[in-house]
C-alpha cells in the first residue's frame, strides 16, 4: 500500500493533483481543504495517501494532514459512503466541523454538503458517534454560531489553516457580523 508520497507538484486541477516523484507522475484526488493549502506548481510537497483498489479502478487519494486521512478512512468504513462521498464531505467541512457535527448530532450541517442527503447524514451521525476522537479535532471543536462558521469558511478559502482560523475567531468580540468579523480576523492574522 502507498502510505505517503514526497515529490514536486506538477499540476493542479480540482480535485486532482499530479505529483512528480522522481520522474513518476502520481494522480491523486484530494479534498479541497488540502487543495487550497498546496504550494505553487514546481514546489516540493508531501502528501499522506490512501490507496483504493476496486475491480474497475485503482484510486489514490492524498491528504496534507493525518487527521484528514484518518477521517476519510472512518467515513469510507460506513456502508453506502464511498471515497467520492468522503472526499465531498472533507471538501465541504473541516475535520473539526465533521467531529463537532457528529458530537452534537447536527445532521443539518452535513446536509449542506453537496451530495449528502438527509438519510446519508443520519447514517453518518449514527455510525460515527464515538468514532471521531479528540485526535481528529473533536476536542478542539467549539460550538460555532452561523456567523463564526461563515468567518471560518472564508478564512479557510483564503488559504489560512484551521488552527489560524480558530485563533482569529478567539480574538473576535462575541456576536460580531460576518463581514466585520472577516475584516477583524484578517487584521489579527496579518499582525
Amino acid at each position: 500500500m502507498i502510505g505517503r508520497l514526497a515529490g514536486t507538484l506538477a499540476a493542479k486541477a480540482p480535485p486532482q493533483v499530479l505529483l512528480d516523484v522522481h520522474g513518476v507522475g502520481y494522480e491523486l484526488d484530494v479534498p479541497m481543504s488540502t487543495f487550497y493549502n498546496l504550494p505553487a506548481l514546481g514546489e516540493p510537497v508531501v502528501l499522506l495517501t490512501h490507496f483504493v483498489v476496486r475491480e474497475d479502478a485503482q484510486l489514490l487519494f492524498g491528504f496534507l494532514t493525518a487527521a484528514e486521512r484518518a477521517t476519510f478512512r472512518e467515513l469510507t468504513r460506513i456502508s453506502g459512503v464511498g471515497p467520492r462521498t468522503a472526499l465531498a464531505l472533507l471538501s465541504g467541512l473541516s475535520v473539526a466541523e465533521i467531529a463537532q457535527a457528529v458530537a452534537l448530532q447536527d445532521g443539518a450541517r452535513l446536509v449542506k454538503v453537496p451530495g449528502i442527503g438527509k438519510k446519508t447524514a443520519e447514517r453518518l451521525l449514527l455510525e460515527l458517534k464515538g468514532r471521531l476522537g479528540p485526535e481528529l479535532g473533536a476536542s478542539q471543536a467549539v460550538p460555532l454560531d452561523d456567523a463564526q462558521a461563515d468567518i471560518t469558511q472564508a478564512l479557510l478559502a483564503l488559504g489560512y489553516n484551521e488552527r489560524e482560523a480558530q485563533a482569529a475567531l478567539k480574538a473576535l468580540p462575541p456576536g460580531i457580523g460576518v463581514s466585520e468579523g472577516i475584516k477583524l480576523a484578517l487584521k489579527a492574522l496579518n499582525r
